[in-house]
């Protein structure tokens, strides 16, 4: 998601479209205008930080976002909702309950969901309710930098507050165990980002240095996917098309060479008006 300087010389000569896991910039601008065509219900039981910019940001895509965490009505909502994003940012015990309801039911009905496992490994509680969650079952797809990911997997966690100093590569083996172990797609973000299923590998060059400064980057990632996963049946499909779709719009925001504030209004604007041309020009993606 977000891009290091290393990466920019080779990035345009990682276009595969000849890949077998539909890498290819047709299916992304297919997926991305199923999103805007079908509206998506997307249900995020998320945190206060960045719930408004998440719910715009899934606007801007052509979704339908609700926020809720009030467990009165919770049932409701998961049965009328097309996807479930759980993150964890803020949760406290009455939320985390509620989680585990919404989660529950929504495994029952057969309705994608992406845990976003925000701090992971920085305390013991973080990485204890993510855990829990996944034990249930019914997640789809997990989203998180290295750091989060590793702790999940048993790894040593290097989790500052909600912030990583390790690098997707390093925690490449800690998301292919919690594939193993739970079934789910696992996404990794950070200065390229991978999309991990038992099948292979995807590594994404897309991004800039940008989205990291701007609260909320990851958790509106994490929306997106439950998004794509509401029109594309094939999980790693969908989360490669919405982590694709972001940061392409990420990338293409920052070439205007706009200030960090005027960069988050730019970027929707890019992001709500995304299409073949500038997916086409600027998507960078391989298969490991």
């Amino acid at each position: 998601m977000r891009n290091c300087d290393s990466h920019g010389l080779a990035r345009r000569e990682l276009h595969l479209y000849g890949c077998d896991m539909n890498l290819d910039f047709h299916s992304i601008v297919r997926d991305l205008e199923l999103v805007r065509r079908n509206k998506p219900l997307v249900l995020n039981l998320t945190n206060f930080v960045s719930a408004g910019w998440v719910a715009n940001g899934l606007l801007a895509i052509g979704a339908a976002p609700v926020m809720s965490q009030a467990e009165e009505e919770i049932e409701e909502l998961v049965a009328s909702s097309d996807s479930l994003v759980l993150n964890i940012g803020t949760a406290d015990r009455m939320m985390v309950g509620v989680m585990k309801r919404a989660l529950r039911q929504a495994s029952q009905l057969g309705k994608p969901v992406v845990l976003d496992p925000v701090g992971a490994g920085a305390t013991p509680c973080r990485t204890r309710i993510v855990q829990e969650l996944l034990e249930i079952g019914g997640v789809c797809v997990v989203r998180g930098n290295p750091s989060e990911v590793a702790a999940l997997a048993g790894g040593k966690s290097t989790t500052r507050g909600v912030e990583t100093s390790l690098l997707p590569a390093e925690a490449l083996e800690y998301a292919y165990s919690i594939n193993q172990q739970y079934g789910c797609v696992v996404v990794v973000s950070g200065p390229d980002d991978l999309i991990v299923q038992s099948q292979g590998t995807a590594r994404l060059y897309n991004g800039t240095a940008m989205m990291a400064r701007i609260t909320g980057m990851g958790c509106l990632a994490s929306a997106m996917i439950a998004a794509f996963c509401a029109v594309q049946p094939v999980l790693f499909s969908a989360s490669l098309h919405a982590m694709a779709s972001i940061c392409i719009a990420g990338e293409k925001a920052a070439s205007t060479g706009c200030g960090l504030g005027s960069y988050q209004t730019v970027f929707l604007d890019v992001l709500a008006n995304l299409d073949e041309e500038i997916v086409k020009s600027l998507l960078a993606v391989e298969c490991l």
